[in-house]
């Protein structure tokens, strides 16, 4: 103890111009916007750094189960391909390549090196950022399904509010209709979300799968979420479904982010203050 006090009097000088530097750091990154954003850029490229050596590392000792996704992902595609054929040998009617002539979305593949799944406000970080194109209001997907949405990026990486994150709301349908409602998370289960405020007169039943709207510049129409295991909540207010998502969110690798090229437009279209 006795030498404590000795250190403390003999550094008092020293100690007292790190701690005046220290509240002048707070001051300046609290207070001035540029040297705030510089201060959080390199925070997310260190956390980022770090995150994608540990991510690495891990994919390393997981290569079997990332070699099974991708092969039974490449199976459902091919067998879509193959169901496209079939129906286009018997269809005389001009088709059109949508990948050449007006295609509205692109997919760029990335890797997620860091997963939250059970906290109330889950994110997840990808390994490609701004440089690699990818911006905010960007969907997240895997072979599966739904991952969530981009809110935040840097250079080289990217955050994504989980569909596991209590703030987030997607439009979602009843495949092969057109009853939709919004799809939230109560925080609970992080293999469960709950689709509300569809139409009681919906012919739902347990089983059922459930995919986006499409009602949004963010997700295509038609991307997996998950399927109905039960109705117990449909006399509730908000008339709320449990669905089981067919993703394991506790255990996601690669993924593809979609990139919207009509959405500036639709969003300048849709602006009130055009009318």
């Amino acid at each position: 103890m006795q030498q404590l006090i000795y250190f403390f009097q003999r550094f008092k000088y020293f100690l007292f111009f790190l701690l005046l530097q220290f509240i002048a750091l707070i001051l300046i990154f609290n207070n001035l916007n540029f040297h705030k954003s510089k201060f959080v850029n390199s925070a997310n490229a260190l956390s980022g750094g770090l995150y994608n050596q540990y991510s690495n590392i891990s994919t390393y000792f997981n290569l079997q189960e990332v070699n099974k996704a991708l092969l039974e992902e490449n199976r459902l595609l091919r067998k879509q391909l193959d169901q496209n054929k079939y129906f286009n040998f018997f269809d005389d009617s001009t088709m059109v390549d949508s990948t050449k002539y007006l295609q509205k979305f692109t997919y760029i593949s990335a890797k997620i090196i860091n997963n939250n799944y059970a906290r109330a406000f889950n994110f997840l970080t990808l390994n490609k950022g701004k440089n690699q194109g990818l911006e905010k209001e960007m969907a997240v997907i895997n072979g599966k399904g739904v991952i969530g949405i981009i809110d935040n990026t840097s250079n080289n990486y990217a955050r994504v509010q989980s569909i596991l994150n209590r703030n987030s709301k997607l439009n979602a349908r009843l495949k092969n209709s057109t009853y939709f409602g919004t799809l939230k998370w109560d925080g609970e289960d992080y293999s469960i979300v709950q689709l509300t405020d569809i139409p009681r007169q919906a012919p739902i039943k347990v089983g059922d799968t459930i995919e986006t709207g499409g009602k949004s510049t963010i997700f295509p129409e038609g991307i997996l979420i998950g399927t109905v295991i039960n109705k117990n909540k449909q006399d509730a207010v908000d008339n709320a479904i449990d669905v089981k998502l067919f993703n394991d969110m506790s255990n996601v690798g690669p993924v593809y982010v979609i990139k919207n090229f009509h959405k500036e437009e639709i969003k300048l279209l849709e602006n009130p203050e055009n009318e």
